[in-house]
């Protein structure tokens, strides 16, 4: 059974894979064994996580995606296949936030977290399914987050957004499956990244954030690798369409009152 936790002899691409919960997903798939296809908007840290990878005496290589770019998309994709001979895995981790009260949200703003939340994982969806629907065989992971199922003031496009992504996934699990091809998402709590920064940097909204969690703290990337790596082994080789929750218990408590004498 130790065997289908391992990912060895396939190839995985990571998009996001320059800093956070990329990063930490592409360096834990490498330990498993993959080569890794490092990819990031911003190519120099894709490269740095890569060097850092092959320096730890993995397999890794890096290259620049826009995956708010539709064609951009498709050609890394389908470039990493031609030059592997495959494509085993794709995980998906970039989004962004404004939050901003709903009536006051602008136009602009709107388009921007939607373009890169949604569209980005819909071209990525699509691009992987392009490449792994032929070969019958892949496993795609995308990130969503507890915003798809609870939410809280300022939260609304974002919240959307991720919830639309657990739909997304549902519905390409259904149309890939028969042809081996598997797709779910991964739907953290609070992570410590760049995302989520501002919280950091307010020490109420950060202490109120750690003590909903039932474990008391935040997230550290290297949480999320985990479970994100586990989707793409062969252990997690029927599961499909569904949303893998790291969230530290956060959507198990409605509360954290303890009733007298309990």
């Amino acid at each position: 059974m130790a065997d289908c936790f391992r990912l060895d002899g396939k190839t995985v691409a990571v998009i996001g894979a320059g800093s956070g919960i990329g990063a930490a997903c592409a360096r834990t798939a490498a330990t498993q064994g993959a080569r890794v296809v490092c990819l990031d908007i911003d190519a120099d840290a894709a490269a740095a996580t890569a060097t850092a990878i092959t320096g730890s005496g993995g397999a890794a290589t890096a290259a620049g995606v826009d995956v708010t770019h539709g064609g951009a998309t498709d050609a890394v994709l389908a470039g990493i296949a031609a030059t592997h001979g495959r494509l085993d895995g794709v995980v998906c981790t970039p989004s962004i936030n404004v939050r901003k009260a709903l009536l006051h949200y602008a136009d602009d703003e709107f388009d921007r977290v939607v373009h890169l939340n949604l569209k980005g994982s819909f071209n990525v969806v699509r691009a992987a399914g392009r490449v792994m629907v032929p070969q019958g065989s892949g496993s795609i992971v995308i990130f969503s987050s507890i915003r798809s199922v609870v939410v809280e003031p300022g939260q609304s496009v974002y919240a959307m957004t991720k919830a639309g992504i657990v739909q997304l996934v549902r519905g390409a699990a259904c149309e890939f499956g028969t042809s081996g091809v598997r797709v779910n998402a991964l739907a953290p709590g609070v992570v410590d990244t760049p995302l989520t920064a501002p919280i950091r940097a307010n020490r109420g909204w950060y202490e109120a954030y750690a003590a909903k969690s039932i474990l008391g703290r935040w997230a550290q990337p290297q949480e999320m690798a985990g479970p994100t790596v586990f989707l793409l082994t062969d252990a997690a080789s029927f599961v499909t369409g569904t949303v893998l929750y790291a969230d530290g218990g956060w959507l198990a408590a409605d509360g954290r009152f303890v009733p007298p004498g309990v």
